[in-house]
C-alpha cells in the first residue's frame, strides 16, 4: 500500500471514529441542513461568524466514514479563518475532488481526500458538510444538496 493510500485511511477512519467539533457551539449564527440522497449522509453545519470571520465551526449528523471524517476535517480547516479564505478553502478542496486539482499548501490536511476522486460516488459524500457550510455562510434556508 503507498504512503499516501495509508495515510488516506488512517487519517479518514480516525476522523470518523473519533470526529473533532461534533457539537453545537456556543454562541452560533449560522447554521444549514444538507442532504446526500444517494447514500443518506446528513450533516448540520453550526458556525460563530464575527467581524468577517469564522470563529468557530462544528457540525451534527450521520454518514458514512468518508462525510464524517470530512465534516471533522472541514471544521478544523475553517475556524478562525476569514471568509473570503474559507471560500477560496472551498473552491480549493471541490477542485481537488472534482476536476483532479493539486492540493495546495494552505490545505493542510485535507489533501488526503485526493484518493476520493478515484471513487466518483464517494466525491458527493466527502463534499457534503463543505457545501453545507457553503449555504450556512450564505444564509440559505433550502437544505443543500450534493446535486
Amino acid at each position: 500500500m503507498s504512503e499516501l493510500r495509508e495515510l488516506y485511511q488512517t487519517t479518514i477512519l480516525d476522523h470518523n471514529k473519533s470526529p473533532r467539533n461534533f457539537r453545537v457551539p456556543g454562541g452560533a449564527n449560522a447554521h444549514a441542513d444538507g442532504h446526500n440522497p444517494l447514500c443518506g449522509d446528513k450533516v448540520t453545519v453550526h458556525l460563530v461568524v464575527d467581524g468577517g470571520a469564522v470563529r468557530d465551526a462544528a457540525f451534527q449528523g450521520s454518514g458514512c466514514a468518508i462525510s464524517t471524517a470530512s465534516a471533522s476535517l472541514m471544521t478544523e480547516a475553517v475556524r478562525g479563518k476569514p471568509i473570503a479564505e474559507v471560500n477560496r478553502l472551498f473552491d480549493a478542496f471541490h477542485a481537488l475532488l472534482t476536476t483532479g486539482g493539486a492540493p495546495n499548501e494552505e490545505m493542510g490536511k485535507l489533501a488526503v481526500f485526493a484518493g476520493v476522486r478515484e471513487y466518483p460516488m464517494r466525491v458527493k459524500c466527502a463534499t457534503l458538510a463543505w457545501h453545507t457550510l457553503r449555504s450556512a455562510l450564505d444564509g440559505a434556508s433550502e437544505v443543500a444538496k450534493t446535486e
